[in-house]
């Protein structure tokens, strides 16, 4: 049989193609039928491939049908040929499939059907060899169309990656992951998010219980950050359609577990704040037959996600999503929604952080937002500023309330036309600050019998200046004097360990202000009177 195969013109197995194949279940038991028919049909793929004149030819003889039905007829007759061999025959028939009719996907379709049926009632495949097949199989229609999409059409696929074990089916997730990043696949549609996410669900949630312990934590998070990458190519310039495209992700990545949630949760948010941006933009009254998406209805679902995250202790996870949703609400004029973002950050911030360096990302992270609301009111306004102040004095480390304090400053000073400008309690967060650094020096100075470096009081004079600047009518030129001399007092002293960090910051900044004194102008003017 393999001397006919290779000495004979690809023309005549073409022509004699019904002949050839009819001998073969006539063949002995112990002949290799497998590798036979392989070689048969890797050699006309091959032609095929050479030129597209003798594609006709193939048509002609009907040679996809045949070679079908004479694989089907060798499997059943082999009762006892392994998984490994039926499952590489399907795989030679797809390879020559898609080079003969790579258009015709209900041809791809049948051969993944057949493979089905084949594995179907078997228990989940354990050799090795005939899992690589199975990828190979399933890998093919991926590579020959560049394009997930056209794979996602194939009702047998999923079929077939369920016959896979908990391992190799992640290995294909990945496979298929992978080939949506190389050709920058976007997938526009709510029911393709839904077919595709039920093919990677080995990757999405535990398949099954008993390889959850076996976990390695850098796959892990490789497989993890891949999903997370593939939610970003998920999108649709339709609002409705994107919104539901989030809702179909939103219920798959939810089912993840405490594990999964930290890395597929804040690429949906952002997904979704995308969403929001791309809807402020537009007039809410669009025509149709649903309620049309709205960033209100975008925000009760960014709500509800978040909550799920810190739920699973990623709270300060959870803090810096629900900051960035109060910006979204912030810039969709939407007052309440932002209010309650900011609310659920606090209540985050005092049940749930309680490292007390976390605290203090936490707290800058919160003061920095809150500064560039422009949509609250006063009483809301002095409602979140009142909490973020009164937590900054209750930080653990004196140092770290100092710095808390004097950054809550520029709440009271927003630099922009609208911008609220309240120079009286400016000063008084700043005046605290100073207090709370003096009594820093003092418990150095009990404790360790000499003071720390000035590196507190520079950093609060840079605050005094750049409020001077701003034109704050509080800051005055007298108050200034006084701290530069208070540095330079302390800096003297004997108890204050040199330290050149400080001192180069303390030379810069009163280089500084020589330099807007030498500048002329109002600013000149304006630094006139201090002496340095």
């Amino acid at each position: 049989m393999d001397c006919i195969i290779q000495v004979f013109p690809d023309e005549y197995h073409l022509q004699t193609l019904e002949t050839l194949l009819g001998a073969c279940p006539q063949l002995q038991l112990t002949v290799d039928v497998k590798t036979v028919l392989s070689r048969l049909m890797a050699r006309l793929s091959n032609y095929a491939a050479s030129s597209v004149e003798v594609l006709p030819e193939f048509l002609q003889v009907e040679a996809f049908a045949k070679l079908s039905s004479a694989i089907g007829k060798v499997i059943e007759a082999q009762v006892d040929m392994p998984i490994v061999g039926a499952v590489a025959l399907y795989v030679s028939l797809l390879t020559f499939t898609l080079h003969v009719h790579p258009e015709r996907l209900d041809y791809v379709d049948q051969v993944l059907g057949a493979c089905v049926k084949k594995l179907s009632g078997k228990p989940k495949l354990e050799d090795i060899r005939a899992k690589k097949q199975i990828v190979a199989l399933l890998s093919a229609p991926l590579e020959k169309y560049n394009d997930i999409v056209t794979a996602l059409t194939l009702s047998n696929y999923p079929h077939v990656m369920d016959c896979l074990d908990y391992e190799t089916n992640k290995v294909m997730a990945m496979v298929i992951i992978q080939s949506a990043m190389k050709n920058n696949t976007c997938i526009s549609t709510a029911d393709k998010v839904e077919v595709l996410f039920e093919l990677i669900k080995g990757l999405i949630k535990d398949l099954d219980e008993t390889a959850t312990a076996e976990l390695d934590e850098e796959d892990f998070k490789e497989e993890q950050n891949s999903v997370a990458r593939l939610i970003h190519m998920l999108y649709n310039d339709d609002s409705e359609e994107m919104l539901k495209i989030i809702c179909a992700v939103r219920k798959h990545i939810m089912a993840g577990g405490s594990q999964r949630l930290p890395f597929t949760v804040p690429p949906l948010i952002f997904s979704a704040l995308r969403l929001v941006r791309k809807l402020q933009d537009q007039d809410g009254n669009v025509v149709g037959e649903e309620e049309p998406a709205t960033p209100k209805k975008v925000f009760q679902l960014l709500n509800e996600t978040i909550e799920a995250l810190s739920s699973v202790s990623s709270p300060e996870l959870a803090l810096r999503l629900y900051l960035q949703c109060a910006e979204a609400a912030n810039d969709c004029d939407l007052e309440p929604v932002a209010y309650e973002f900011f609310t659920q950050a606090f209540i985050l911030y005092e049940e749930e952080v309680a490292d007390s360096k976390a605290q203090v990302t936490a707290l800058h992270l919160i003061i920095g937002a809150l500064q560039r609301m422009n949509v609250f009111g006063v009483e809301n306004r002095d409602a979140l500023t009142h909490k973020a102040t009164g937590h900054s004095a209750k930080l653990l480390k004196k140092p770290d309330q100092c710095r808390a304090v004097y950054a809550c400053s520029h709440l009271f000073w927003v630099d922009d036309q609208n911008g609220i400008k309240d120079g009286e309690r400016v000063l008084l967060c700043l005046k605290r600050a100073l207090r709370i650094a003096n009594s820093a020096q003092q418990i150095a100075n009990a404790t360790r019998g000499c003071s720390g470096p000035v590196t507190l009081f520079v950093e609060i004079l840079n605050k005094y200046l750049y409020f001077f600047e701003k034109g704050n009518p509080q800051i005055t030129s007298a108050a200034i004097q006084g701290l530069i001399e208070l540095i330079t007092n302390e800096m003297q002293s004997d108890s204050t360990t040199p330290d050149p960090a400080s001192d180069a910051f303390f030379a810069s900044t009163i280089r500084y202000i020589q330099f807007q004194k030498q500048k002329g102008g109002v600013m000149g003017e304006r630094f006139g009177p201090i002496k340095v």
